[in-house]
C-alpha cells in the first residue's frame, strides 16, 4: 500500500542515519526547507524504530557507524518494496562505490557532498518511485557524460552520476552554456556567480583543477589551459 508521504510530493517522508549529530540536523534542516517530512536516527538500532512505526520513502544512510554499519544495513533492509536507500561514505574509491550499489543502494555518494547534491540525488530517487514532477529537461551531452542543468545532476559515460560541490557546478554550467569559445578566469568567475554559490572565496582554478580531475576519461582533455587567455571546454555540446 502507498504510504501517505506518496501522495504528496513535497512531503515525502525521508530517514538521515548518521551517527554525527552535526551532519544529521544540517541535513533535516536542509531537506526540511525543502518541504520534506525528515526523521533522523544516530545508528540503525534507531533506524529499526522509525522504520517500524513510519512509512519512509527514501533513507540517507552513513556507512562508517560505530555498531552495525551501514553496508550491513542496507543489505538488510534492502527490497523491492522498501525505501530507496543512498549511502553517504568517506569511502569514495570505484570498489566502494560498486559495493554501496552491489548490497542494495540505489545512489552512492562519497563525502564530503553538499546539501544541494544530496537534495538532487533524493529528488532523483524518489522519481524511481514515482514521487514528485519531473523536473523540467535541461539536459545536454557531450563525449558520453549527460548533465541536467535543472536537476544539477551530472552522470559519467557510465550512467554513474557524479558529486560536485555548488561552486563547480556553477562553473560547469559555464562550460556549457559557452563551450567551445574561450574563457578569461575573470568572465568564467563573473558568470559563475551567483546568489546559490558558496565556494567563491577560493581561485577559479582550483575549482577548474577539481572539475577536470572529475571529468577525466579515457585520457581526453575536456577543459583546455589557453595560456594568456584562459580555458576552453573543448568537447561539443548538444541537448539530449
Amino acid at each position: 500500500m502507498a504510504s501517505l508521504a506518496q501522495t504528496h510530493a513535497d512531503s515525502a517522508t525521508l530517514l538521515v542515519v548518521d551517527d554525527d549529530h552535526d551532519i544529521r540536523h544540517l541535513l533535516a534542516n536542509s531537506l526540511g526547507a525543502h518541504g520534506f517530512r525528515v526523521e533522523t536516527a544516530a545508528d540503525t538500532r534507531g533506524m529499526d524504530e522509525v522504520l517500524a512505526r513510519t512509512p519512509v520513502d527514501c533513507v540517507i544512510l552513513d556507512v562508517m557507524m560505530p555498531g552495525e554499519d551501514g553496508l550491513a544495513a542496507c543489505r538488510r533492509i534492502a527490497r523491492r518494496d522498501g525505501p530507496e536507500i543512498i549511502l553517504l561514505s568517506a569511502l569514495g574509491e570505484e570498489q566502494d562505490r560498486i559495493l554501496g550499489l552491489e548490497v542494495g543502494a540505489g545512489h552512492y555518494l562519497p563525502k564530503p557532498c553538499s546539501p544541494r547534491e544530496i537534495l538532487a540525488t533524493v529528488r532523483a530517487a524518489l522519481r524511481k518511485r514515482g514521487i514528485g514532477p519531473a523536473p523540467v529537461s535541461e539536459v545536454y551531452g557531450f563525449d558520453g557524460w549527460r548533465i541536467d542543468l535543472g536537476s544539477h545532476e551530472l552522470f559519467d559515460p557510465n550512467g554513474v552520476l557524479v558529486g560536485l560541490t555548488d561552486g563547480e557546478f556553477a562553473v560547469l554550467r559555464v562550460f556549457i552554456e559557452r563551450s567551445r569559445r574561450v574563457l578569461t578566469r575573470e568572465a568564467l568567475l563573473q558568470a559563475a556567480r551567483g546568489p546559490d554559490s558558496d565556494a567563491y572565496d577560493r581561485a577559479i582554478d582550483v575549482q577548474v583543477s577539481r572539475l577536470r580531475r572529475k571529468l577525466r576519461a579515457g585520457g581526453d582533455e575536456i577543459i583546455r589551459t589557453v595560456r594568456n587567455e584562459g580555458y576552453l571546454f573543448v568537447p561539443r555540446v548538444a541537448r539530449a
